[in-house]
């Protein structure tokens, strides 16, 4: 299976990474050509454009920040669909509203193409270890066919039926994500505030129904207030929690405490903090403490 892949970012690249180490033959694309030359080394194919991509390739992989950066490599006369052939595949792995997704699929299936969205849970760290969760909704038979692919990239996949339920499930997934991880900031800062000791607020939660990997990996960097590696950059988790409300004003849901997570997200971007890992909205936390004082 030849495998085209456009967008290689911290999660593109290295699942890409990961598919080229598989044995698969891998045609790349990207914005910005500082990311090719690991890849080449690897033995990558480096395209003039997301078109030639999706014309050398029986399914070309796109992993993009936004929808709006989905857009720009999925339309026109460069663009991804410009480039599918009847009987490939377009698989979409972005973060992405469900209106989006539907449009991937229209415009996929107008070439005799067959579409999926597969967005993934996990960062840079699943990324590389090929450990992500795997949402797929849409062609079943496309879902089929690239098994092979897909288990070189994430250790569950799931296949959710038709197209705009993996975009729904994900986004689902990160409200849940923004919001543990703003009460952790949260907890972290009132502990240090009564002065107690946050390493030991750390090892209770560690210890009890709470307890999960992120706590243990970012708990430590928050109560240090270090600058964070970034593994999933707080732009695009506000990105996501924006999503998630949209579809929650769709469906009619209230969403309270995700409506107030995203306004302490929106204050970090608004600080300059958009590109830190996610987990710097500690600091919006720590400095309304200070304001208070």
């Amino acid at each position: 299976m030849d495998i085209g892949f456009v967008g290689l970012g911290i999660m593109g690249s290295a699942m890409a990474t990961n598919l080229l180490k598989a044995g698969f033959r891998v045609t790349v694309w990207n914005r910005s050509a500082d990311k090719y030359a690991p890849l080449v080394d690897l033995g990558a194919i480096v395209a003039g454009s997301p078109r030639a991509v999706a014309a050398s390739s029986d399914v070309v992989i796109a992993m993009m920040a936004n929808p709006t950066a989905v857009l720009s490599v999925r339309d026109g006369e460069e663009g991804i669909v410009a480039g599918l052939l009847p009987g490939s595949g377009y698989l979409d792995m972005s973060t992405v509203d469900v209106k989006t997704s539907l449009e991937s699929a229209r415009l996929t299936h107008g070439k005799g193409a067959l579409f999926l969205e597969a967005p993934v849970a996990g960062s840079r760290k699943p990324a590389e270890d090929a450990t992500l969760t795997i949402m797929a909704a849409g062609d079943r038979e496309l879902y089929d066919n690239t098994q092979p692919a897909l288990e070189k990239m994430g250790k569950k996949i799931l296949f959710l039926g038709d197209t705009g339920h993996a975009a729904r499930m994900k986004l689902a997934n990160n409200l849940v994500m923004g919001g543990v991880l703003t009460a952790l900031c949260e907890g972290i800062a009132l502990a240090s505030g009564c002065g107690l000791d946050t390493a030991q607020l750390l090892e209770v939660l560690d210890s009890g129904a709470v307890s999960n990997p992120m706590f243990r990996l970012k708990g430590p960097q928050i109560a240090a207030n270090e600058n964070f590696p970034t593994a999933f950059p707080l732009k695009h988790m506000q990105k996501d929690l924006r999503l998630a409300l949209q579809l929650a004003e769709e469906v009619g849901q209230p969403l309270f405490a995700t409506a107030t997570i995203n306004e302490l997200y929106k204050k970090a971007l608004a600080e300059g903090l958009g590109d830190a890992d996610f987990a710097a909205v500690s600091r919006v936390i720590k400095s309304a403490a200070g304001n208070c004082a």
